[in-house]
């Protein structure tokens, strides 16, 4: 089979021939229809030192995907040859403390897929039958399912708090950022303003109906506030960006007792007003992955119900391209500049 490879402890990855994964007992056997490229595997393909510190070369890349099921393990109970799924990418124990309680997105031994084991940069990709979302809402096209691990990363995030009539302020404008947009607007939030200072990020986020897209470059948080009517500051605060200063600004605009959940990884440490934090008795929340699997039912739920919100979070795809084209697929990916690129694998 065809696979972007990354052959040892260097930079780049390799569109060659590889074999093709084995299914085992409990797994299932992909055929990989389309790929969703992740800032994760902007890092593992530049090499840098996250990537030293965590991925073991000889590797396949990938953990957003959508494909057709081929093959299926002897153990296997519910999933079917010739279903269409996504796959949840971290793969967990099933037998640490937080995976007994039900809480398995905690999972202390998680494995993830394209970082620790062979992943979805690939014509085919195996994983266990437990990791398999089977999409039952045939409107879910190719493109969208491919992004339904990071769009998952939006609701865990959006969802991580109420929101019916609260004010929302979203850190960066990438592709979860935005998609948390349309969750935060189908939750019932009041306003909802999102930060950067990438013009055309901004754009994709007045279209898919911010009330405020605010260019730090140009302006501040605060003045933002004033030119939405509010008085108090923010009730929620998303923290997408992992930049050093989206964080602290933040932390100065919300309103007592606001909320944070935080899905940006820094690359530094962030100086924090913690005096701040304890007087205005902000909640803070780290977020990683989704939660297995309620986020996943509550993706397809919102999807299926609310035509709008189907259409925006499709609308985060801004490029497609077949795989043969990878190399220009990251490129536009490390640009920063638009919404999700995603990599067809059905032109093998």
């Amino acid at each position: 089979m065809k696979a972007l490879y990354k052959a040892g402890a260097h930079a780049g990855f390799e569109l060659v021939d590889r074999p093709e994964p084995e299914a085992g007992p409990g797994d299932v056997k992909i055929r990989v229809m389309t790929t969703g490229i992740c800032g994760t595997d902007l890092h593992i393909q530049s090499w840098d030192a996250w990537a030293q510190g965590i991925i073991n070369a000889p590797l396949i890349a990938g953990h957003e995907f959508y494909g057709e099921v081929v093959e299926i393990g002897e153990d296997v109970l519910d999933v079917k040859v010739g279903d269409r799924v996504s796959g949840e990418g971290h793969i967990v124990c099933g037998i640490c403390r937080n995976c007994r309680a039900g809480r398995k997105q905690m999972c202390i031994n998680t494995v993830s897929v394209g970082v620790q084991r062979d992943g979805a940069f690939a014509e085919y990709v195996v994983i266990p039958e437990t990791n398999v979302w089977v999409h039952q809402d045939p409107s879910v096209t190719p493109e969208l399912g491919a992004i339904f691990d990071p769009f998952g990363n939006a609701v865990h995030t959006a969802l991580s708090f109420p929101l019916v009539g609260e004010d929302v302020l979203i850190t960066g404008a990438g592709p979860i950022g935005l998609m948390a947009i349309a969750v935060a607007r189908h939750a019932g939030a009041r306003k909802i303003a999102i930060t950067d200072i990438s013009a055309p990020r901004l754009e994709l986020a007045r279209k898919l109906g911010v009330d405020l897209a605010i260019d730090v470059s140009k302006m501040r948080v605060k003045d933002a506030q004033r030119e939405l009517g509010m008085r108090e500051g923010f009730d929620i605060g998303m923290e997408m960006s992992g930049h050093p200063t989206a964080l602290p600004e933040m932390i100065d605009n919300m309103n007592h007792g606001g909320r944070i959940a935080m899905l940006g990884l820094p690359s530094q440490s962030i100086d924090i007003d913690w005096g701040k934090v304890v007087t205005h008795m902000l909640t803070m929340k780290g977020i990683y992955g989704r939660e297995m699997f309620e986020t996943w039912y509550a993706m397809s739920a919102m999807l299926s119900s609310n035509p709008v919100l189907h259409a925006n979070i499709s609308a985060v795809v801004t490029d497609s391209l077949p795989a043969t084209d990878w190399e220009k697929g990251f490129e536009v990916a490390r640009a920063g500049v638009g919404g999700k690129v995603v990599l067809d694998w059905t032109v093998f």
